[in-house]
């Protein structure tokens, strides 16, 4: 599949709703289970996703920036930089908002406004993604005549070297950013690899299984010692057991096998696409990818409204059905208020960056969504 296509890529679309359901499912566990100092059975499904939940967010992320990197870096920086910082700056005020009451009667007014400051550096709450983006734009716009083996060797030392600063934007750069700029460099290999295994779908599942199989004795069986102790401790907040998959070196595999298996079920999905049982299953997917950012800014509140309410009615008890809940309305809840807005013409401004926001007049090709990670 040539990454030159202008239409949208039916199995990336599923591989990012993918991604984007399981981001949800982590936020929406692991709150639940945090507020009733107890685990429920979702706990066992976000671990296995641990490996490759956000690696695979970042290598579907860089897939089509090959398209676009050597534009005129006015567009660029309008497309890659203000972009993510309108929508940044617009949802941190939102979130702000519903955290404000709380950051004021703990620290008083002045503590607010330092805390609002201090998120235009340190990235808040779940709007850490969007803040990233930009910077790996930037960063792989500067590097791209260098040998792309030199840039991923470096990017791969950093993600194995335990580099822990306290500041989020450079501890998550050195994390990530191998996965992105292997999802530029390598994308055509990526798009071949899908095209491949899209028309072996025996061949997939087999290797699918086996990954399954691999990546669970990874994530369910605990690191020895020394070993245990090179494991951070950002994997056991995001959901990690201390298996070896949490171990460096491990992980850096783990995280792309991981997401080369999930590029692996959005093809045999996007196959599937046109068998009835199958097609409200890959449509829903397919939508939700194309609208990953939309969910990934608004789902924050449906989530915690859901949370809060099943966790004091007391009508539910099992942890893992409040959990499941909560994911259900943190992927539902923007859904419908992207829908509302749509409808109404009201907010738009939630999900489409106004003209004044633009520093490159060029127009968008019409029925683009602003939100396209694509561009």
């Amino acid at each position: 599949m040539s990454t030159g296509e202008k239409t949208r890529v039916d199995w990336v679309d599923i591989a990012k709703g993918i991604c984007i359901i399981f981001v949800v499912m982590m936020h929406s566990v692991l709150g639940v289970e945090e507020d009733a100092g107890a685990r429920g059975w979702m706990h066992p499904v976000v671990s296995f996703a641990q490996p490759f939940r956000m690696p695979d967010f970042f290598l579907i992320s860089g897939l089509f920036l090959g398209l676009v990197i050597d534009r005129p870096w006015l567009r660029y920086a309008d497309r890659k930089i203000i972009h993510f910082a309108y929508f940044y700056l617009l949802w941190l005020t939102i979130q702000f908002l519903f955290k404000a009451p709380g950051i004021i009667a703990e620290s008083g007014p002045g503590g607010a406004v330092g805390a609002y400051l201090l998120a235009l550096v340190q990235p808040f709450g779940t709007l850490w993604f969007i803040y990233l983006l930009p910077v790996f734009f930037v960063v792989t716009r500067l590097v791209r005549s260098v040998n792309v083996w030199i840039i991923l060797a470096i990017a791969a030392a950093l993600e194995t070297v335990p580099i822990h600063t306290g500041w989020l934007v450079l501890d998550e750069f050195c994390s990530r950013y191998v996965f992105f700029f292997a999802g530029y460099a390598f994308a055509p290999v990526i798009f071949d690899l899908a095209q491949w295994l899209r028309q072996r779908p025996l061949t997939a599942l087999a290797i699918l299984g086996v990954w399954a199989l691999a990546n669970g004795w990874l994530v369910f069986h605990p690191a020895s010692q020394p070993f245990a102790a090179w494991i951070p401790l950002e994997a056991y907040t995001s959901g990690g057991l201390g298996g070896w998959s949490n171990v460096p070196i491990i992980s850096l595999l783990a995280g792309f096998a991981g997401a080369l298996a999930i590029v692996s079920v959005s093809a045999l999905l996007a196959r599937l696409g046109s068998a009835p049982l199958a097609q409200w299953l890959v449509h829903a997917l397919r939508w939700l990818g194309a609208h990953s950012i939309v969910v990934y800014l608004a789902f924050f509140l449906p989530m915690a409204v859901a949370r809060t309410i099943l966790l004091k009615s007391g009508v539910i008890t099992d942890i893992g059905t409040i959990s499941l809940l909560t994911v259900v309305c943190g992927v539902l809840g923007p859904v419908i208020l992207y829908g509302l807005v749509q409808w109404t013409g009201y907010g738009r401004f939630l999900f489409k960056r106004p003209q004044w926001a633009h520093i490159d007049r060029a127009p968008t090709p019409q029925g683009r969504g602003a939100l396209a990670s694509a561009e």
